[in-house]
């Protein structure tokens, strides 16, 4: 359970980080609303997944699961261009997150 809300929460860091550049400095309303539930949410998710995940491991996971999703997203939406190496290394990170899943999941916390 605490993996689901580890990646849950990675995937909102993405909705904050979004909602902040849409935020125009914090001066649009929704955008900045959106930001607010996001984080709480995001980091209310990631501490609840620190209790039962070591937290470098857990942060690890956190932070490469929002940063994919961040970048997939704005490539999608054609706010950031695509290329191939991009692609390439995103995928490594989504390897690497796997991996540490994959390493942890016999560690005691």
């Amino acid at each position: 359970m605490a993996w689901f809300v580890l990646i849950i929460s990675g995937a909102l860091e993405a909705v904050w980080a979004t909602a902040m550049s849409q935020s125009n400095g914090f001066t649009k309303l929704w955008p900045s609303i959106i930001f607010l539930i996001g984080v709480v949410c995001s980091m209310g998710g990631l501490a609840i997944a620190l209790k039962h995940i070591p937290v470098g491991t857990g942060y690890a996971v956190w932070v490469g699961i929002g940063a994919v999703t961040t970048a997939t997203w704005a490539m999608a939406r054609g706010a950031e261009p695509v290329s191939l190496l991009k692609v390439v290394f995103l995928v490594g990170i989504i390897g690497c997150i796997v991996g540490l899943q994959l390493v942890s999941s016999g560690e005691a916390h």
